[in-house]
């Protein structure tokens, strides 16, 4: 039998599903590898407290680019990561950057949490170029108390946050005042948040259409299908090695990885079922989405993306606290050649056609069955040894 009809790879994330025969035959996710989601427990260094949320913040393909200097008292020095970034999927490095900015705002609200002031510092030594990150910090973090300081009632959110790639209920809109309140939560930067739901289904099936062809096109692009493939980790050993990426944790795949036919070190051809099938069942997702979001902003700089990160990931905690699933779809605002035409065609469906205006988030929105956390790797294992 061809092995490649038992390799199914799903959704926005390279989940694999087995064949029926191994139906309730999973292995279970680490615990240690999620041991980050109860919380950071008590530290004798706030910053390690503070950082133990920071932590859960999403990035794209789960790589957690962010290193941190804890050398100075009373401050965090963020880094990135060069060892962590996408080359083919995100040649200019925008997307690390919105998930560095995902990391700043959980780590400031978590600051706000203990009575402290982050007084956050953009790239203090200059931006990075437009083509990629260098050595130089992303942030510089001074931690002042100030008894001044609100609480974020957006705190209780972090340790329940998901990215949700199920499929969603197709016929249940996301409510008028959760839009509202997302809105609402983006409103102290200088972008521009927009929606579209069931009540509009020729923009809907406007963005489901230039979705599905720009997930085509990834999975037919080689070099970045291959991108993929070297942070997929399959089975509970291979999770609990990295902690970090895309997983797999299906009986029949795992099996057939330790013997050696699920080959990671070749893209899948177009006609390929691994590529067929996933087409397919990105698709069915799509046509059950309600809903989905985007931010859009006049410049493309640095700080504008991670910005725009800050925002958005305070639009999924405000989802979160309404119960709406939110999965970013950002292959179509992906900079790499083969993009070009969906990269047009959703600027132009979302007024963003000036020269420097950027899409910098897209996602789908909905109501879906709860997913469990993604790996993480702690701490630890982050901080820049000095």
């Amino acid at each position: 039998m061809d092995r490649r009809r038992f390799i199914r790879v799903i959704g926005g994330g390279f989940v694999v599903a087995a064949a029926s025969a191994s139906a309730g035959c999973s292995q279970h996710m680490p615990a240690g590898a999620i041991e980050p989601w109860r919380g950071p427990g008590q530290e004798a260094d706030v910053r390690r407290w503070i950082l133990g949320y920071a932590i859960l913040a999403p990035h794209s393909h789960n790589l957690q680019s962010w290193l941190v200097d804890l050398s100075k008292p009373d401050e965090i020095l963020l880094l990135c990561d060069l060892a962590r970034l996408l080359p083919d999927s995100d040649p200019f490095s925008r997307q690390t950057m919105i998930s560095h900015g995902t990391f700043l705002e959980l780590l400031d609200i978590a600051a706000r949490e203990r009575g402290l002031r982050a007084d956050i510092s953009l790239f203090p030594e200059g931006p990075f170029g437009p083509s990629s990150p260098d050595q130089r910090p992303v942030a510089r973090i001074r931690l002042v108390a100030d008894p001044t300081v609100a609480k974020d009632p957006l705190f209780a959110q972090i340790l329940i946050r998901r990215t949700n790639r199920a499929a969603y209920e197709p016929a249940r809109p996301v409510p008028p005042d959760a839009w509202a309140a997302m809105a609402a939560s983006v409103k102290p930067n200088s972008l521009r948040f927009g929606f579209a739901g069931l009540d509009q289904p020729d923009a809907l099936r406007r963005h489901r259409a230039i979705a599905a062809e720009a997930w085509r096109i990834e999975l037919t692009t080689p070099r970045v299908i291959m991108e993929t493939y070297k942070v997929l980790r399959v089975g509970a050993a291979e999770i609990e090695q990295h902690r970090d990426g895309l997983f797999v944790l299906d009986q029949l795949p795992v099996l057939m990885n330790q013997f050696g036919l699920f080959d990671r070190n070749k893209p899948p051809a177009a006609d390929d079922y691994a590529t067929t099938s996933q087409i397919k069942d990105f698709n069915a997702k799509l046509e059950t989405t309600p809903g989905f979001l985007w931010m859009v902003t006049d410049d493309n700089e640095r700080v504008t993306q991670v910005n725009a990160g800050r925002a958005y990931v305070r639009v999924q905690l405000v989802a979160t606290a309404a119960g709406i699933a939110l999965q970013p779809i950002q292959q179509a605002l992906q900079e790499y050649p083969e993009q070009a035409q969906p990269y047009a065609e959703i600027r132009s469906l979302l007024d963003a056609s000036q020269a420097k205006q950027t899409v910098q988030m897209w996602a789908r929105a909905g109501f879906a069955p709860p997913v469990g956390p993604a790996p993480r790797r702690g701490v630890d294992a982050l901080l820049v040894r000095t």
